[in-house]
């Protein structure tokens, strides 16, 4: 038993994957191989459910509504097909399995989402450098125009 938690817990940290929570909207990229070539798709959902967090091999469930109709994928974590996951917000759930999301129609906007922080400072960093280039303009309108006039 011993092995196996060794085993699990090296092929967890050897995949470097972003730790998926139920409520988290997420989109992930899918490696797609038709004849000879090879795309990536881009599924955009909610995750309503993620099994076996502890195993070397965790499995996704992401919903979306896509023309009306309620479109869902169980995918694994750590699988060779999926290029990348990116959490794009997360939502504050009191439940670990969200299958209620299923027979509620676009009840995904009604859950109460948090932005995520690193966007947040990301943002203020690009402010930063944007407001050293940009010179200090005066608030009157009237200095406003005497510097335009030089």
């Amino acid at each position: 038993m011993q092995k196996l938690q060794e085993f699990n817990a090296k092929a967890r940290v050897s995949a470097k994957r972003v730790d998926l929570n139920a409520g988290d909207i997420v989109k992930i990229h899918r490696k797609i191989k038709e004849g000879e070539k090879e795309r990536v798709q881009v599924f955009e959902g909610i995750v309503i459910s993620v099994k076996g967090k502890q195993s070397s091999s965790p499995m996704a469930t992401i919903r979306r509504v896509s023309f009306g109709t309620g479109v869902e994928i169980t995918v694994p974590v750590h699988s060779p097909a999926i290029s990348k996951i990116e959490i794009v917000k997360q939502a504050k759930v009191r439940r670990a399995k969200l299958y209620y999301l299923r027979k509620k129609g676009l009840r995904i906007s009604k859950l109460k989402t948090k932005e995520l922080e690193k966007f947040v400072a990301e943002e203020e960093v690009e402010n930063k450098d944007e407001a050293e280039e940009q010179p200090e303009v005066a608030g009157n309108k009237e200095e406003v125009k005497e510097i335009e006039k030089k």
